[in-house]
């Protein structure tokens, strides 16, 4: 069942965290755009409010909150109504797919990616952003996931358990980018970007689905 109660009633408290937290959302907006194709077409699974979407020109998402898709379609990004784990998209339709924090909220994360790989094109990317659970504000997070009305219906993974689920399904040729080296209250300007992950609590993992 989507995990989208929360959302449905807490947007603004949602949209408030990116201006109450500007530089941390900076700096993943960051990593995410150094690892994204430069072209091609795609879209975002979990688009949620476009607040990744917008700035990154995806014009097109997919996300099961009615609220959330509301204030994608005011950022200009056409949405439609659908789960991860089912996406209402032809095979092989996008060269690039997007989930930013998204992962941790799906009912299913292997049948997901399944489907994400079904939907892109030969030598299409899937880019996943994430909080990794092995960092200091993934741990963190988990301690207190139930103080947190969003994370709190939330499974968090490590980078090594997205890249393993991402391997089996079939994709290849990883890529990692990594930003947020210091806790969310000492951030007062954009952080970093860098290769690898290990360091930063926010990475972007980039896998490849294969011509054959």
């Amino acid at each position: 069942m989507p995990k989208i109660e929360p959302f449905e009633k807490n947007s603004i408290r949602y949209e408030t965290w990116f201006d109450d937290n500007k530089h941390v959302y900076q700096s993943e907006l960051r990593a995410v755009r150094a690892i994204l194709p430069e072209t091609g077409e795609g879209f975002e699974i979990g688009v949620g409010s476009g607040r990744f979407a917008a700035p990154l020109g995806i014009k097109f998402g997919v996300d099961p909150s009615q609220r959330m898709r509301d204030i994608a379609s005011s950022r200009g990004i056409r949405v439609v109504d659908g789960i991860a784990e089912k996406l209402p998209l032809d095979n092989a339709s996008f060269d690039f797919a997007l989930m930013v924090t998204t992962i941790c909220f799906v009912d299913d994360a292997e049948i997901s990616l399944k489907e994400a790989y079904r939907v892109l094109k030969p030598s299409g990317y899937l880019i996943i952003g994430l909080i990794d659970k092995d960092s200091l504000i993934g741990q963190s997070y988990q301690k207190h996931k139930h103080e947190n009305l969003f994370y709190s219906i939330s499974e968090f993974f490590s980078v090594d358990q997205v890249t393993g689920l991402l391997q089996d399904t079939g994709f290849t040729d990883f890529k990692f980018m990594q930003t947020i080296f210091r806790p969310l209250k000492e951030i007062s300007e954009p952080e970093p970007v860098k290769e690898g992950y290990g360091e930063g609590s926010f990475v972007v993992i980039r896998g490849l689905k294969p011509d054959s």
